[in-house]
């Protein structure tokens, strides 16, 4: 199992200490966000640095694995809709602020393009990161995801919510698409399966297709058979044919 570099650093967007491990030592910078009550270190655990082991070793990706703070945005119940989307918008301010300056820092690289890849509700975050923030992220992979975040944050009718809500905000036009207009269909990858657990993730990846269609921002999605489950043996094996479609051919820096 492939091991990373720990960090524990102070945040000062989120008022806490947050982890995060680094993997490779160059190439693409990919910041990989975690599912639904994860933590940073269930990429490492349940072998996913592993399904990219070629372009890690061969300094082409260099994974950085974010912690969540589900506990206090999605999974406390006595925590009012409203406060949970200030939590959730803070957190947005920390993966495209606070932790991308500290991504490019280590990555040697101030011009740094970065890509992001989250699972489960991780994959709401980075296609979130990548809409909202294009001159940061230059595309985003969503495996399993859970687009519809106002299961768990409440009405797209507060402000906060619509922020962070693509199924949302992409038909209200706040996304300018005029600046995905040079974007490679390759610059959004979606993915859910058909099997055990993958009902919601294959609603919501269908559904968030046809917004992305709709707005004018190409898009490739893929829904896979009956037998890829939500889990992480199948992410690991999404993963590993999309990174290596993305980022095994030599990179060049774009602002798309």
């Amino acid at each position: 199992m492939m091991q990373g570099t720990y960090y524990k650093e102070w945040s000062r967007v989120l008022g806490r200490e947050m982890e995060f491990k680094v993997y490779g030592t160059a190439g693409v910078p990919v910041l990989a966000l975690p599912a639904r009550g994860g933590r940073f270190y269930d990429w490492e655990n349940n072998g996913m640095p592993d399904a990219v082991a070629s372009l890690l070793n061969t300094g082409k990706v260099q994974l950085f694995t974010a912690d969540g703070i589900d506990a206090e945005r999605l999974r406390t119940g006595d925590v009012s809709p409203r406060r949970r989307a200030e939590l959730q918008e803070k957190y947005f301010c920390y993966l495209t602020g606070e932790l991308a300056a500290r991504i490019r820092e280590l990555n040697g690289d101030a011009d740094a393009l970065l890509w992001c890849v989250g699972v489960d509700t991780g994959a709401v975050q980075a296609v979130n990161c990548r809409l909202r923030r294009p001159e940061v992220f230059a595309g985003a992979i969503g495996l399993s995801g859970l687009y519809d975040v106002c299961r768990f944050l409440g009405s797209a009718e507060d402000d906060l919510v619509l922020r962070n809500a693509p199924l949302a905000y992409l038909p209200e036009g706040i996304v300018d698409a005029k600046v995905f207009a040079k974007a490679e269909e390759n610059h959004l990858l979606l993915c859910a399966g058909q099997g055990g657990y993958e009902e919601d993730a294959q609603a919501d990846t269908r559904a968030l297709a046809a917004a992305l269609a709709a707005a004018s921002i190409p898009a490739h999605c893929e829904i896979w058979g009956s037998d890829v489950s939500h889990d992480w043996y199948w992410w690991g094996k999404e993963l590993n044919i999309f990174a290596e479609r993305v980022f095994g051919r030599d990179q060049e820096k774009t602002h798309a």
